[in-house]
């Protein structure tokens, strides 16, 4: 690729102090819709997405930003050999570059549509285009959180950092982790599994209370399941941040397509966790909600009435009361108090009963 550098300084990051601000808060997930090499190299498709996933109400969109020749080498394995026009794996991530002026006009298309925009790197050279193009956090992936130059790099330009931990025992996150630390950015812990799809036993949601104690920060899920439920899950468990890979379709080429939900889907996982976060912050006192149900309570309910037509003067048996609709007399849970009650006056057959209508032995 014959890439253009520019010489516009890095740009100042407001959606930065977004992203601050959103991994501060106490409570509210943010919804990364992941690009990643869905677009298959095309930059028209590229923006497509871009439309699509403002249109589905994500909050970010993001790509991975791949220059062959600075990450890759012609030896590279497939990790699954899916491409009859792509001789080698590097191939494959020569043709799935952009040029800088490509990459800014997604971003400048993102912010259009009222989305932050953010690309993971995978070399040295990628942060360094990334960094002139902007971008409102960093993502490591998970195949890059031992790369320590790379980390640097990253953190030198104080923007928050979502660190994905899909290949890394605890010692790795923990060294990762305290680079972080130490440079004072903001941090979001994702919980990943590099498994694609990903199975529900492998998801891992109980590593994000684990994350969180661990590490005293956001943590967040970047799921590989394709379907919407891991990441529902991961709202109502507190996840500051889900991740999901995103397909126009799943008739769609490439390797992520089974690991992807489509952005019809993706619109099903924002307006969950939507509902999810208004659940969340509000609170039921279970006393107070049944006063202002009255109303249904008297439609719904029953009261004592009586079984038979029963005279003045009688003493009522269990056989001579009944319960029944409208819940507006005496509920259901006094009846046997009104057993060997003498009744004050003649009461009708359905006629509901009143405490006046009784006198005790």
């Amino acid at each position: 690729m014959a890439d253009v550098v520019s010489d516009e300084a890095p740009r100042p990051s407001v959606a930065g102090g977004w992203f601050a601000g959103r991994l501060a808060r106490e409570r509210g997930c943010v919804v990364v819709a992941e690009v990643a090499q869905a677009h298959d190299g095309s930059l028209g498709l590229a923006h497509a997405y871009v439309d699509a996933v403002a249109a589905a109400g994500a909050e970010v969109v993001k790509f991975q930003t791949h220059i062959a020749a600075a990450e890759s080498t012609p030896a590279e394995p497939w990790r699954v050999r899916f491409s009859p026009q792509d001789d080698t794996r590097f191939a494959y991530w020569q043709r799935m570059e952009f040029t800088e002026a490509q990459w800014r006009g997604l971003r400048e298309h993102a912010e259009a549509r009222g989305l932050h925009f953010l690309s993971s790197p995978f070399s040295l050279e990628a942060v360094d285009l990334l960094r002139r193009v902007g971008v409102a956090a960093w993502k490591i992936p998970s195949g890059e959180i031992t790369n320590l130059r790379l980390l640097d790099r990253v953190l030198d330009t104080g923007l928050p950092v979502l660190l994905s931990t899909g290949m890394s025992p605890l010692q790795e996150i923990d060294q990762a982790v305290a680079r972080v630390r130490q440079a004072g950015v903001p941090l979001a812990v994702l919980q990943c599994t590099s498994a694609y799809p990903c199975p529900p036993e492998q998801v891992g949601l109980n590593l994000l209370a684990d994350l969180g104690r661990r590490y005293a920060c956001a943590v967040g899920l970047s799921d590989h399941s394709g379907t919407i439920y891991p990441s529902l899950a991961a709202a109502t468990l507190g996840a500051r941040v889900v991740e999901v890979h995103v397909t126009l379709s799943r008739e769609m080429y490439g390797p992520d397509v089974v690991a992807s939900v489509t952005t019809a889907e993706l619109r099903q996982v924002v307006d969950g966790i939507r509902w999810i976060e208004r659940m969340l912050a509000s609170p039921v006192d279970k006393d107070a909600a049944s006063e202002t149900l009255t109303p249904l309570r008297q439609t719904f309910m029953k009261s004592v009435v009586a079984r038979v037509d029963l005279p003045a003067g009688a003493v009522l048996r269990e056989e001579d009361l009944d319960v029944r609709k409208p819940g507006t007399g005496l509920p259901p849970a006094r009846l046997p108090e009104l057993l060997g009650a003498r009744l004050v006056r003649a009461i009708g057959a359905g006629e509901l009963l009143d405490p006046a209508d009784v006198v005790q032995p």
